[in-house]
């Protein structure tokens, strides 16, 4: 028995040495480096004047829409264009059916020759009848009588002829022309189609001129109040010193070129909407704009001057206050409350809490902490804006 104590007591001495060495072993370890400081890209809070925008949502129309119609009824026989195309003022574009104007025309005809016929005859008796009556070989009355039927047989030539200027009229409908030069769309009727009358098709197609191109919108009543104020105050009242102030948005979110003129206002503001409708004229040298097209007309109604602005990016909101990260002395990260204002472009105004020449960070803001330090990379705040690397509207 006495023999396996020393036995277990090297087995402790072992297990003991082992336990000893490992700990001296993790203790050798160096500890793991501290974790680099995170990327940001910062840029410039500047100051610089802005302009301030209004948009109102409008549809584009041609300078002149004129609807093609049937004029006269009858099977349609021929189209003599290229739908979508661009057609000259007096180019031939439907032909319809004349063979019932034909017929109308050469029935009208023979009335009115008939008629003439009665006529010379009703004036031959008045030349007639004018001496022998100064004779007294038939009476007054009877002279009377020729000469009122002269007279009615006139009257009757009139008629018959003012008919056969209408069938003669209707028989020219039966061909369509080009009203305007223009751009002609797709055709609401084909070749065999019944027209003229409803319910086949009336208008036949629609020529838009296009080389200005038109959008109507609609504003409020305040909106005009404070839009008469801004852009006609006493002494701008030019259509060229307006023009400069409009501008058209397309569908996706590029800036028309050209720059807009507005046309009229209507007379009275819609009582159901409160709302009074505007006409602005574009010039569409390109031919870019079609009519249909959604667009956004913009003013400009208010310039501000010398305002401090930063990346639309930058500002985030949190808990109903809008805020910015500033990088500070030895790259560490400040935590500023800031006033904002409108959005201008891609640009936020900053009423209150920064000054120009600070730096804010534009990209990583969600990594970020306040009291970080950081590796900041500065880009200008203008190469941002071009490369489109930040957002905010437009």
């Amino acid at each position: 028995m006495d023999s396996l104590f020393p036995r277990a007591s090297h087995r402790i001495v072992l297990v003991v040495s082992l336990l000893l060495i490992f700990s001296l072993l993790g203790c050798s370890k160096e500890a793991p480096p501290p974790a680099p400081p995170l990327p940001v890209k910062t840029t410039d809070v500047v100051q610089r004047d802005v302009p301030i925008y209004k948009e109102w949502v409008g549809q584009t129309i041609g300078a002149l829409d004129i609807e093609l119609r049937a004029r006269v009824a009858g099977w349609l026989q021929g189209v003599h264009f290229t739908e979508g195309s661009e057609v000259k003022k007096g180019a031939l574009l439907y032909t319809i059916d004349q063979s019932e104007l034909k017929q109308a025309v050469a029935e009208a005809k023979g009335n009115l020759a008939q008629a003439r016929t009665l006529m010379i005859r009703a004036k031959s008796d008045v030349n007639r009848y004018r001496p022998l009556a100064q004779a007294g070989a038939v009476s007054q009355r009877d002279l009377e009588s020729a000469e009122a039927e002269y007279g009615a047989r006139k009257g009757e030539v009139d008629a018959a002829q003012a008919s056969l200027n209408v069938a003669e009229i209707n028989l020219g409908y039966a061909s369509v022309y080009a009203p305007i030069n223009g751009l002609i769309g797709i055709s609401l009727a084909r070749v065999g189609d019944f027209v003229g009358r409803p319910p086949n098709p009336v208008i036949l197609n629609t020529i838009s001129s296009i080389d200005t191109i038109h959008v109507r919108f609609s504003i409020s009543e305040a909106e005009y109040l404070d839009l008469a104020s801004r852009l006609m105050p006493k002494g701008m009242r030019t259509a060229e010193e307006r023009k400069e102030r409009f501008q058209m948005i397309l569908a996706d979110g590029s800036v028309y070129s050209e720059r807009g003129t507005v046309l009229f206002l209507q007379r009275q503001v819609d009582a159901s909407t409160g709302t009074l409708q505007i006409e602005a004229a574009f010039a569409n040298p390109k031919r870019l704009i079609r009519p249909g097209q959604f667009a956004r007309v913009r003013a400009i109604y208010e310039d501000l001057k010398g305002v401090t602005v930063v990346p639309g990016k930058a500002v985030f909101e949190i808990q109903g206050q809008f805020a910015v990260y500033v990088t500070g002395d030895g790259n560490k990260i400040e935590f500023r409350r800031v006033k904002t204002g409108p959005m201008v472009g891609q640009l936020r105004v900053i009423e209150e809490g920064l000054r120009a020449g600070e730096k804010v960070v534009v990209e990583g803001v969600q990594r970020l902490r306040p009291d970080m330090v950081v590796a900041p990379s500065f880009i200008p705040l203008d190469s941002l804006l071009t490369a489109g690397q930040i957002g905010g509207g437009r």
